[in-house]
């Protein structure tokens, strides 16, 4: 998962993009980088850390330009630690083009032999991101039938890349003096949203971005999503240029976007997050009804942020007081996203204190957005008991994650997972609670896709079914040789 940004105005771009980073900093926290376009230079910046530590005065200066793309990051493929692979990504040829990607490819050892037995490229880092320019690079080179670069021609380029590529993407890109490409995978895994606003001297400026709220935020109007397969491309007249690039496609996007990875603000694919997580409540209230009696429990707790909607909905279902009784230090970043299990654990005591008053001898139920490896809820668990209180019950409006991630979400290895292989009463000796409960799938789809016209949810960490058809049991055992948490 990450985060990004691009930008076409009349104007410079170079703090509109940092302002946005900011507003996507929750998707990524190991980097960050913009580059911008004057005529047919580029200008780039890109460092690790959060957007305020990556950026100075002196470094968006230099940041030239009214044409630019930014990036946030964190990391799924590659190392979080290597300079190296900080986004955006650059190759010279043809023309030039810089790059960011959001997602995560699935036949990377694949297209690692052919860019180099075939292709003649050289990629000088383990990211996919590399690997996906290259192959774009490629495709816009072999479609080339003169000088000029045509939209017809970018298109059939992106045509080919679906072809040779597969897994989640949403890409953007800047093509020295020709303008600014987008793109989704068929499939639409991960979100890339549209936006326009009328410049003062009439022309249309052009914004596209992981969520909508970037848009809103800047003084756009949102236009739509950018369709799973499609290409659009903004031509240096300010002209915008889309055609449906992707023989089959369908959207299936992230069920866990709208679990967690998204602001609540935000709207995705038609859907609102917020909407999304007030529903993930009520059905969820439903399940602990059914499951523990009502007067077991005296108080219902979220874990903030993402989880808040939902627990106001449990306790509105169950009739049961709410009470805020986890405290947030804002400054430490979100502990699912930290890159380690050592890191996880150190960071929930110093992102979380518990409030004695509200869990002293109080029966507490407590909702988080999702369990995924357990050793955030084991401390949380803890805390409470620590807190006084008699009995915890730990809920999840998320179904329990029994299955890798493989399209851009940092859950690469069975064994880390806690709920693969466990039972939910084993789950809760685990936590050390005194009862666990999930949602279910089919509650989850149906909170994510009411009023909407989607048949299908990418949803494999919870049913394990892989909607690219390319992931087996082989993949597995290599992904967990070359992974590490």
């Amino acid at each position: 998962m990450c985060g990004i940004i691009g930008v076409f105005s009349v104007d410079s771009v170079n703090q509109q993009i940092y302002d946005n980073l900011l507003l996507l900093q929750h998707r990524g926290q190991d980097s960050a980088g913009i580059v911008t376009m004057d005529n047919y230079t580029f200008h780039v910046h890109k460092q690790r850390g959060r957007v305020r530590e990556a950026f100075r005065t002196r470094d968006m200066r230099k940041l030239l330009g009214n044409v630019g793309i930014g990036h946030v990051r964190y990391a799924t493929s590659g190392a979080a630690a290597a300079e190296d692979e900080v986004q955006p990504f650059y190759v010279n040829a043809p023309y030039g083009i810089t790059f960011v990607h959001n997602g995560n490819l699935t036949n990377t050892s694949q297209l690692e032999q052919d860019l180099f037995k075939i292709d003649r490229r050289h990629t000088n880092s383990s990211s996919d991101t590399e690997m996906l320019v290259n192959v774009l690079a490629t495709e816009i080179q072999s479609h080339l039938t003169g000088p000029d670069l045509s939209p017809d021609q970018l298109f059939d380029a992106v045509s080919s890349l679906h072809r040779r590529v597969k897994g989640s993407y949403a890409a953007i890109a800047l093509i020295s003096g020709r303008g600014l490409l987008a793109f989704r995978d068929p499939f639409g895994i991960r979100p890339l949203i549209l936006g326009r606003r009328a410049a003062k001297n009439g022309r249309d400026e052009w914004i596209v971005a992981s969520e909508s709220l970037v848009i809103e935020n800047s003084g756009y109007e949102i236009v739509r999503d950018v369709e799973p397969g499609e290409a659009i491309f903004i031509d240096f007249d300010f002209n915008l240029h889309q055609r449906q690039c992707a023989q089959f496609f369908q959207l299936v996007p992230c069920a866990f976007e709208y679990v967690y990875l998204a602001r609540p603000d935000s709207v995705m694919n038609g859907i609102s997050v917020y909407e999304t997580r007030l529903r993930m409540g009520d059905l969820l209230a439903k399940t602990i009804s059914d499951s523990i009696p009502a007067g077991d429990i005296d108080v219902v707790m979220p874990i903030p942020d993402s989880a808040r909607p939902s627990a106001m909905q449990v306790a509105k279902q169950l009739g049961i007081e709410y009470r805020e009784g986890f405290y947030k230090n804002r400054y430490v970043g979100r502990t699912f996203i930290m890159p380690g299990q050592a890191e996880r654990k150190k960071s929930v005591r110093q992102k979380l204190n518990a409030l004695g008053t509200e869990f002293a001898g109080k029966n507490v139920l407590i909702v988080d957005d999702s369990i995924v490896r357990g050793t955030t809820s084991r401390e949380i668990v803890q805390m409470a008991r620590d807190a006084g209180a008699n009995q915890v019950t730990f809920t999840s409006a998320a179904p329990p994650v029994r299955f890798p991630n493989v399209y851009g979400i940092n859950m690469p290895t069975r064994g880390e997972l806690l709920a693969h292989g466990r039972s939910t009463d084993q789950i809760a000796d685990v936590l050390a609670a005194d009862h666990v409960v999930y949602q279910s799938v089919d509650n989850l789809k149906k909170s994510i896709v009411q009023g909407t016209d989607i048949q299908e949810l990418e949803m494999s960490c919870f049913d394990g079914h892989y909607v690219t058809g390319d992931i087996d049991e082989n993949y597995f055992e290599w992904l967990e040789g070359n992974c590490s948490s």
